[in-house]
């Protein structure tokens, strides 16, 4: 049983990180009106649960052990321009479709957390952006300031922390309701293909994977078990999940669970830390290490083990399977030089962590017309490395943290569908960075599954030698 998050709220309240350094928080001009806003969401219902966050650290107890996978995806921000039910239920389809071929291939649950309903606020590298002699705020998210590039949309605005509130009020409504209303059941499993997925190579080992589906649900079926019977046939459990980086915001969704007496933090069942966030004396890792959410830390180059083992134990000092994730994000050039010595501290420290891999973040590089892309064989290139060396060290290579979307877009270059560098501007979409569309996540589901059942594999080889 998962111990009480007391332990971790030791010297913690909601608002102890206000003492401590905070990064990448934007500059309000009325504080005042900040404190107004805040006040006001203090009151708002929460978004999710104390029961559902403790649900998911089980599942992801479950991942630590090597007995289960986890799928983590979805926009790298969402917008408020572009909100609409169809590119929620995309999104959401895709994710069922990931996690149906990677169920398939290594025989164990896939535990799936959306980067949906709440990723609304980034970090970015600088305070200021500057074009054409015109300096002004960095975007930050719709949260908190406007992409279009003048002086009005690119101040900070606490007003926006409401619209978000209600976004993602919205989104989790519609994503409860497409889990548990009968969308995901598995009969559906051949409608769940995009109409113009169906261009890619993948479609059709797409279709072949559906049909043995539903053979098995057949089968099944003829014996007495259907869904009214087994209800996992006809739903699905779905989290969400975003970095919670405004902490004005994710404090006034901070509430006391009453069964137990912990915190939470309601605005999603996971909260993560960013590469840039993750520092000695950390706002963001005073807050979330008194939240009993399961939690997300981005780790990069420039993390040392010895950090890392600090920061594991502030985060999780009673070492309690399923509370932490580490999202690896080296690149695809470094990730041999920065996760072997990573895993083997934390293996000689004896530390149960989810060991996910993000392999979107470290492979960002500029096309020939200027945007920004993410090479599809770089993306490729991390997982499998990442795969490799968990292989290796005899460690589970244990999630996906993929920025991807349900709509078609061309962001990332390449894959079976082949976008090139001249092709990226007819549907380039994101409101920050390039995320991989419909046909590329699913090409890049097959290709986990294989490494999946290669992982299966030798660990069979393993126990009959």
């Amino acid at each position: 049983m998962p111990q009480s998050n007391l332990v971790m709220t030791k010297n913690w309240t909601p608002d102890s990180w206000r003492a401590c350094e905070a990064r990448q928080l934007p500059a309000y001009p009325d504080a005042s009106a900040l404190a107004a806003v805040e006040s006001q969401l203090r009151s708002y219902p929460p978004l999710v649960f104390a029961g559902e966050a403790r649900d998911l650290t089980e599942r992801l107890a479950s991942v630590a052990a090597g007995n289960a996978f986890l799928l983590q995806g979805g926009d790298c921000a969402e917008s408020f321009a572009e909100f609409h039910p169809n590119t929620i239920r995309d999104t959401f389809r895709v994710l069922l479709q990931m996690a149906v071929t990677l169920t398939f291939a290594s025989k164990m649950p896939v535990v799936k957390v959306g980067r949906m309903a709440g990723q609304f606020a980034k970090p970015r590298s600088g305070d200021f952006e500057e074009i054409d002699g015109v300096s002004l705020p960095s975007y930050r998210g719709d949260n908190v300031n406007d992409i279009e590039f003048t002086a009005t949309a690119r101040t900070p605005d606490p007003q926006r922390m409401v619209r978000g509130y209600l976004q993602m009020a919205a989104t989790l409504n519609l994503l409860r309701a497409f889990a548990s209303g009968g969308y995901a059941n598995l009969h559906q499993v051949h409608k769940w293909n995009l109409d113009f997925a169906a261009r890619s190579p993948w479609a059709d080992q797409y279709a072949l994977l559906a049909d043995r589906i539903g053979e098995a649900l057949d089968f099944m079926a003829a014996i007495g078990l259907s869904p009214d019977t087994v209800p996992q046939l006809k739903a699905t459990s779905f989290f969400t999940s975003h970095e919670a980086l405004l902490l004005g915001f994710e404090e006034a969704m901070t509430r006391q669970d009453s069964l137990t007496g912990d915190w939470y933090d309601t605005s999603a069942h996971m909260l993560w830390i960013g590469d840039r966030t993750r520092f000695a004396g950390s706002a963001h890792v005073e807050f979330l290490r008194g939240v009993g959410n399961p939690l997300g830390l981005k780790c990069g180059p420039s993390l040392e083990a010895d950090d890392l083992l600090r920061l594991i134990d502030t985060l999780n000092p009673g070492n309690v399977p399923g509370r932490l994730t580490l999202i690896t994000r080296f690149g695809h050039d470094k990730v041999d030089q920065h996760l072997p010595r990573l895993i083997r501290a934390v293996q000689r420290e004896g530390r149960y962590v989810v060991w996910s891999c993000d392999p979107m973040h470290g492979n960002t590089i500029k096309a020939a017309g200027g945007l920004k892309t993410r090479p599809f064989d770089r993306i490729l290139s991390e997982v499998k490395g990442f795969f490799a060396i968990h292989r290796a060290e005899g460690s589970h290579a244990g999630g996906i943290h993929l920025e991807m979307t349900g709509q078609d877009v061309t962001e990332c270059t390449g894959g079976a569908v082949a976008i090139s560098d001249e092709g990226l501007a007819s549907r380039y979409q994101t409101q920050c960075d390039p995320r991989l569309n419909a046909s590329q996540s699913l090409e890049m589901a097959f290709l986990i599954a294989e490494a999946l059942k290669a992982e299966r594999d030798a660990i069979a080889s393993a126990c009959a030698a």
